[in-house]
């Protein structure tokens, strides 16, 4: 019984010590903004300063770019490894009375291969890839979720309901969306700070409706007052100045992104922890936002539902703090379907052969000369009109 004990006892401390060196992964998702949307890279009507932390302690990538110039594409290829041409979802196609048209249910994702390789899994935000109670309902992927399943639900900040995995959570319809998310997020980091997770933020800033409270939009009515007879209509209310509404928004997100890298040190699991961010596709021109005001795209032509640069190119920080060499930046060309692959072999998970993604862990650990390329990257779109690019 002794040395049946002890071989038992040998066989789990290498893969308890297996399981401690798997990097948590909290992978932040905004909705809608563009690269030209945060200070680091470029933006001069607002600041950023945590989103910038995240580039002068981490790595700044030049050459990203998004699954889609649309919302449910593109997080079908990212939580897929693949683009396009090859993903199951092409467009913003609906279901009702809520929901999108549905992922299938064998579909190998994320959350699926790193549960797998022994990560706890929780998803924040929005869905958008599986009617509620579907077979391809959140719950069956995440091992928490809570935001919303329907991209047309999200266009409210102020929902009378979000999902608590599979259960509505009453609301007043007078409670911000955005911060229930984050908390959430937040006490999901907290509850599984001694195993492995993967905390995914598919957040619906700033994607119209220009909604914030009003302590985030007030010091922006005052560097804006020339817009404060511009009315902004999409969902819910009506929203007076919507450039002071937008930058509040991306402030108010930043200040989170703050709290969540100050929970990070705070529970000790900085260094045990890859953070990125970036974006699902390029600036919006709904509900009275202007990108052009905003310099939203940069430097870059086109706009989200273009296959221009503007519509795809996205910002994408990482910080690793002892794996990332702080203040780096990357002209590596990557997108979204590169997600799958990078984390599985973060977590030691065995990748699916047919992908259309590549690992960029040698280049987020300073190992360019290892990095694979891609030979090419691809997109189709079928939106009011169908197109292609590559």
């Amino acid at each position: 019984m002794r040395r049946a004990t002890l071989l038992l006892t040998a066989l789990l401390i290498p893969a308890a010590a297996a399981a401690a060196e798997k990097p948590n992964i909290v992978y932040i998702l905004m909705d809608d903004a563009g690269y030209g949307d945060l200070s680091c890279y470029g933006q001069k009507r607002f600041q950023t300063p945590n989103m910038d932390r995240l580039a002068a302690e981490g790595m700044k990538f030049t050459n990203h770019y998004s699954g889609s110039t649309v919302c449910a594409p593109t997080r079908c290829c990212l939580m897929m490894g693949v683009h396009t041409g090859h993903a199951f979802i092409r467009g913003n196609r609906e279901v009702q009375p809520e929901g999108q048209w549905p992922i299938p249910s064998e579909a190998v994702t994320i959350p699926r291969l790193l549960k797998q390789a022994g990560y706890t899994t929780g998803m924040f935000g929005k869905w958008g890839l599986g009617p509620p109670a579907s077979h391809a309902d959140p719950m069956r992927h995440f091992d928490r979720f809570y935001g919303y399943n329907c991209q047309r639900k999200a266009h409210t900040y102020y929902p009378q309901y979000l999902w608590d995995n599979d259960r509505k959570q009453q609301l007043d319809g007078k409670t911000y969306s955005q911060d229930l998310i984050a908390a959430r997020a937040l006490d999901f980091i907290r509850a599984n700070k001694q195993r492995p997770f993967f905390c995914y933020l598919s957040i619906t800033v700033p994607h119209a409706a220009m909604h914030v409270p009003e302590e985030s939009a007030a010091p922006f009515r005052q560097k804006f007052p020339q817009f404060e007879n511009k009315i902004g209509k999409y969902s819910g209310p009506p929203v007076k100045n919507p450039i002071a509404a937008f930058a509040g928004m991306m402030t108010r997100l930043d200040g989170q992104i703050g709290q969540l890298l100050d929970l990070l040190d705070e529970l000790g699991i900085d260094e045990k922890t890859l953070v990125m961010i970036t974006s699902d596709n390029g600036p919006h021109l709904e509900g009275g936002h202007d990108p052009r005001f905003f310099n939203s795209n940069g430097p870059l032509r086109g706009f989200k539902r273009d296959l221009y640069e503007g519509g795809i190119r996205v910002p994408l920080l990482a910080r690793w703090p002892g794996k990332i060499k702080p203040g780096t930046e990357s002209h590596l060309v990557s997108a979204h379907w590169d997600m799958l692959p990078t984390f599985c072999e973060l977590a030691a998970a065995a990748a699916p052969q047919q992908l259309d993604g590549i690992s960029i862990v040698p280049t987020l650990t300073g190992k360019p000369d290892q990095q694979r390329q891609h030979p090419y990257l691809y997109w189709e779109y079928r939106g009011r009109t169908a197109a292609r690019a590559r």
